[in-house]
């Protein structure tokens, strides 16, 4: 049996009312909106939930994934709905000089405006694909934005939405390859796909970037998205507890050097853990870029400072890396990988994120 979004929707209104609301969310009734609300919020979106049927069954692996997307979706809620906030109230930073020559406030209102009810959408089918299956809907957690005007807010969109460029793929091989009945909703994430990636095309563009990076985009997994989420939120805040998804958090891996589109040595950082300790002959750093292969490189002389162990490696970026997003991780083992999944789960320390044009 299978029920309309819509009418899952509904049933999700009427049997869920304690899930917080946003404090400076701009369409009423988010993440709980009345019918009359919702229809509000798909005129500012531009377009409507899908009215098909949807799966009153899920298999597990397709629940974890749901899970996360519905969390991801929310923090783009939190992310956009806080970007606007700034923009219309004139905080220092968020001017309209601040946005540049190729972006006025009064665009960047309607742009924004549109994305934020976007992301809404998106997030109440997440939650109405959840609950339709007999789970709990996910509640938003607070968060905390490392980002001071506009352009550094927009970077960071870049950045997020390119993770999750690389996430939906790998969901959608989960629905289409799980046995369950969600292999129906693998169209609807590759329109999601298509979305986001016109979203990232004006972030890049109002950066004087190319509004396409690169003819492949890169890949990632699940537990990468995971783990990047979490820098976002604030810690114990999730009503949905984040320890009830099964999936992986990495200790993290920062860049410490400002990379560039160039074959060049980077430096990285980790957290020093005696049970762990980072070594050239234990360790290797691995990159995935575009849909190539994954490359490992050695570590070159990881050296512990107090806390932290720090060492280098090389960015072989003229060997084929796309421009746009890198990620790096830090694995068990010093030998090659042929899947983004394997690099995933031999990973210690990641993803760490590299932005090169």
């Amino acid at each position: 049996m299978r029920v309309s979004i819509v009418s899952a929707l509904a049933i999700a209104v009427t049997g869920v009312t304690s899930l917080p609301r946003y404090l400076n969310a701009t369409s009423p009734g988010f993440p709980n909106p009345s019918l009359a609300q919702l229809v509000a919020i798909e005129k500012q979106a531009g377009g409507s939930l899908p009215n098909g049927p949807l799966p009153t069954s899920l298999k597990a692996a397709a629940i974890t994934a749901l899970n996360l997307l519905a969390n991801n979706e929310l923090f783009e809620v939190a992310f956009f709905s806080e970007l606007l906030a700034n923009i219309t109230n004139n905080v220092p930073g968020y001017d309209e000089d601040a946005m540049g020559p190729h972006c006025s406030k009064p665009f960047a209102i309607k742009a924004i405006s549109a994305i934020l009810a976007q992301e809404e959408i998106h997030a109440i089918a997440a939650n109405a694909l959840l609950h339709s299956a007999g789970q709990p809907p996910i509640a938003p957690c607070q968060y905390s934005f490392p980002v001071t005007d506009f352009p550094s807010a927009i970077l960071l969109a870049e950045t997020f939405t390119d993770i999750a460029l690389g996430t939906v793929p790998a969901v959608q091989v989960i629905f289409a390859t799980d046995g369950g009945v969600e292999v129906g909703n693998v169209p609807l994430l590759g329109s999601i796909l298509a979305q986001e990636a016109e979203q990232t095309g004006w972030f890049r563009a109002l950066q004087q970037k190319t509004p396409s990076a690169a003819p492949f985009l890169t890949g990632g997994s699940a537990d990468y998205a995971f783990t990047a989420l979490q820098d976002f939120i604030v810690p114990e805040s999730c009503p949905t507890p984040l320890s009830t998804i099964p999936l992986t958090r990495f200790k993290p891996l920062t860049v410490t050097t400002k990379p560039e589109a160039r074959t060049m040595t980077l430096e990285f950082q980790v957290p020093y853990d005696p049970a762990e300790t980072v070594t050239a002959q234990q360790n290797a750093l691995v990159y995935l870029s575009g849909q190539n292969l994954p490359l490992t490189v050695p570590i070159i002389n990881p050296v512990r400072f107090g806390n932290l162990t720090v060492f280098s490696a090389s960015f072989p970026f003229d060997s084929g890396f796309a421009n746009g997003l890198t990620i790096a991780a830090v694995v068990n083992g010093t030998g090659n990988f042929t899947t983004d999944d394997a690099v995933a789960a031999a990973t210690l320390y990641g993803p760490g994120l590299i932005l090169v044009n």
